[in-house]
């Protein structure tokens, strides 16, 4: 293949931006993660305004850099001197504003005055704020425009004249204070001047297929268009490149895959899993048998098993776990179970050692024959600890190993590793499982679980190299939760009867959760997992922080209760501390950040209140509320908001508290969060490929990306074209982690 031209398009698009437009002017571009000219190019336009329509006022923000296009309706002079100035009035046709310029000498009002009086509608540039319920911007800059978007008048500000004289359409960017939207405009142009006969990096089929305009078409139609039809279609073009290189991502991965040897895991008869079958004291959902099944069917195949499971808190994923981890030593290999903390780690190995019972004991006297070890690897172990675990793995005595990142350090030698089950995966970074994924000749089979159940067209994007199964089956034996939205700013004896019920449900003998945002008023301490913030948050009170209210609660309306603190700023001995002294009922309340989102699993704990639930998204909501009903005990869950009115937040809270279908949660989360960063959040010096694709909106996009992605990866099967090979390896880095998984 002659890669010559799509080198070219590579190795143009790759220049650090400061190499076309020097050191000074690219500085800045790094608050807006812009670092190549690719970066810059792909740096689009939020929105397009043209000289000869309105802006809509209504829409404006306040304290946020705008550019408006609006009829001028009224000049005067007013105030006395030293402090007469000019005011304007503009109009969209429905709203007004009114623009305010200060000036101690006369000639220069006079001059304002001609310039705003020149023409009856202009470009203004300016902060938005408000004084007595009115619109106003202080000293905007501006040009006024003719009838068909023409400059008339003298020019007022140059940058301005020359976005408008670029192009039809003017493109307001996303800027910052030291960049505005016509200083970002400017140097797009400036680069795109000097990338004359860019080479097209896909093949001419593909363009043809689906009637797509070359990359440096779309590049110039995006941020110097005539015609909106042209925004439409470069954009298209732009959308189509980042779905393809997600798809291309998952296409290469599901090649390798095809093409890498792993152990056929067959099982045996009367062995360890027949032993726990036989002494479940429970019978598997049809769920969890039909799941089962697909992944022992998996397990049985020469090459690597790669699967998600999803399903609800409690569905049973971690039997279904174990009974593969089982197959797995009944042919004669090991297996691991990360999880992403150490707390979690505990929680599946004393779970797990429950399950098996005896079938965990090993082979010492008294355990049954089919018997394997099961240990456990963290961090903070001790080092005799760790020399124990480390010499049971490396010899084969034990057979399951759960453990944290700690299970991927080169001391850990295994065996023979046949099974890798990671649990929340999207916590764990890309180059981290890679790490376990590529020991030894044979690759380890996958078994990928999730409690936030993924909605298809996530599924589709970022989990498309692996092979999905569900469970939304509960099995026998999981309560009721009750889910009630508590707004105290309305009814402020809710609150006071939500920490009765907390006390009427101790004095039963059960247990409670108070989940905060904030550790502390500290800044830095929000929760980096809450991570809805609404534009009108500012409305609602400050936060309420795990420190204050666990102080306010023991002096208070909770005094006498056996009450801690949980929150990710503590040593992880402290948190096991008090995490098994909460498993083990001697603590009646833990107050806590989202550090007891996943895995906990505490029977006893009835209720939880949700403080400021406004701050967190629908599915960690749903989590969160998976911690409460484990057991025989009806739950109760308190989402604390005083969010009002329209509040996005209000639509929130009401679909939490109207149903426990978490697939169903799943997809009103998607709705909500439609602009948001849907692989997580970004490693270290990561740049986001994903940021004009919608998964809601272009899911039949993102279809066609995937279906040419697998002719293209036919096509270039050694990933030979450098363009294609650089959308994969930046698509890999985007949070490469959160949610992709390597295999």
């Amino acid at each position: 293949m002659d890669t010559r031209w799509q080198t070219d398009t590579f190795a143009r698009l790759n220049a650090p931006l400061q190499s076309m437009v020097g050191d000074k002017t690219a500085k800045p571009y790094e608050k807006l993660r812009v670092h190549t000219v690719g970066d810059l190019l792909r740096h689009i336009p939020r929105r397009y305004f043209s000289g000869t329509e309105n802006s809509s006022l209504a829409e404006l923000a306040i304290g946020e850099s705008a550019a408006i296009v609006a009829h001028v309706t009224r000049v005067d002079q007013v105030g006395q001197e030293p402090r007469r100035r000019v005011v304007a009035t503009v109009s969209d046709g429905t709203a007004s504003m009114e623009l305010t310029f200060f000036s101690k000498k006369p000639r220069v009002r006079d001059y304002w005055v001609r310039q705003l009086s020149a023409s009856r509608r202009g470009i203004f540039v300016g902060k938005v704020t408000q004084f007595n319920r009115q619109l106003q911007m202080t000293h905007p800059t501006f040009v006024m425009l003719g009838p068909r978007g023409e400059i008339v008048g003298k020019e007022n500000d140059h940058e301005i004249v020359e976005a408008v004289s670029r192009s039809g359409l003017i493109g307001l960017y996303p800027q910052t204070s030291a960049l505005p939207t016509w200083s970002i405009s400017g140097v797009v142009a400036l680069v795109l001047d000097q990338l004359p006969n860019l080479a097209e990096p896909l093949p001419e089929w593909v363009l043809d297929e689906l009637d797509l305009p070359t990359l440096q078409q779309a590049f110039h139609d995006v941020h110097l268009p005539d015609t909106r039809d042209k925004v439409d279609r470069g954009l298209e073009r732009l959308r189509f490149d980042e779905a393809l290189g997600l798809q291309l991502t998952m296409a290469y991965r599901r090649a390798d895959a095809a093409h890498s040897a792993a152990p056929s895991l067959l099982g045996r008869r009367d062995g360890l899993l027949d032993a726990l079958d036989a002494q479940l004291p429970f019978e598997l959902t049809e769920g969890q048998q039909a799941v089962s099944r697909e992944v022992m069917d998996d397990m049985a195949r020469s090459h690597p098993m790669q699967r998600l499971l999803q399903g609800e808190v409690g569905s049973g994923k971690t039997l279904v776990a174990l009974r593969a981890m089982c197959r797995a030593i009944d042919s004669g290999q090991q297996a691991v179970l990360m999880a992403p903390t150490e707390v979690l780690a505990a929680q599946h190995y004393d779970s797990l050692r429950e399950l098996m019972g005896g079938l965990a004991a090993g082979q010492v006297l008294g355990a049954p024959e089919q018997a394997t070890e099961v240990v456990l690897l963290t961090g903070s172990m001790t080092t005799a600890q760790k020399k124990a675990a480390l010499l049971k793995i490396a010899s084969g005595e034990a057979g399951i190993i759960i453990g944290t990142h700690a299970v991927l350090s080169d001391r850990v030698m295994f065996a023979d590793l046949g099974l890798v089950v990671v649990d929340e995966q999207h916590r764990f970074g890309v180059e981290q499982r890679a790490a376990l994924l590529e020991r030894g000749e044979l690759r380890p089979h996958v078994l990928v679980m999730t409690a936030t159940p993924i909605p298809r067209s996530v599924a589709m994007t970022v989990f498309g190299d692996l092979t999905t199964s569900s469970l939304r089956e509960i099995p026998a034996g999981r309560s009721e939760v009750q889910t009630t939205v508590v707004n105290p700013s309305t009814h402020p004896q809710w609150l006071e009867r939500a920490w009765q019920r907390i006390r009427e449900e101790v004095s039963e003998g059960r247990q409670a959760f108070v989940v905060c945002s904030r550790i502390s008023a500290n800044a830095t301490d929000q929760d980096p997992a809450t991570s809805f913030s609404d534009e009108d948050a500012e409305k609602l009170p400050p936060a309420v922080t795990v420190e204050d209210l666990a102080e306010e609660l023991a002096g208070g309306p909770l005094s006498g209760l056996r009450l801690a603190t949980l929150h990710g700023r503590m040593s992880a001995g402290d948190k096991e501390g008090v995490m098994a002294a909460f498993a083990e009922g001697r603590l009646d309340v833990l107050v806590a950040t989202t550090v007891i989102e996943v895995g906990v699993n505490v029977p006893n704990a009835s209720v939880m209140v949700v403080m400021d639930a406004d701050r967190f998204g629908i599915s960690q909501l749903h989590q969160l509320r998976g911690r409460i009903g484990r057991g025989r005990h009806p739950g109760l869950c308190l989402l604390v908001s005083h969010a009002g009115g329209s509040m996005p937040a209000v639509r929130r809270l009401e679909a939490v508290a109207a149903t426990r279908d978490g697939f169903a949660l799943a997809e009103a989360d998607l709705e909500a969060r439609r602009e948001g960063n849907i692989l997580g959040a970004a490693q270290a010096g990561a740049r986001s490929t994903l940021k004009l694709l919608r998964v809601l909106e272009h899911a039949d996009l993102i279809s066609v990306a995937r279906e040419v992605a697998e002719k293209l990866v036919e096509e270039d099967p050694k990933r030979e074209n450098p363009y294609l090979a650089d959308i994969v390896r930046q698509t890999e880095l985007l949070a490469a982690g959160d949610w992709l998984e390597r295999s």
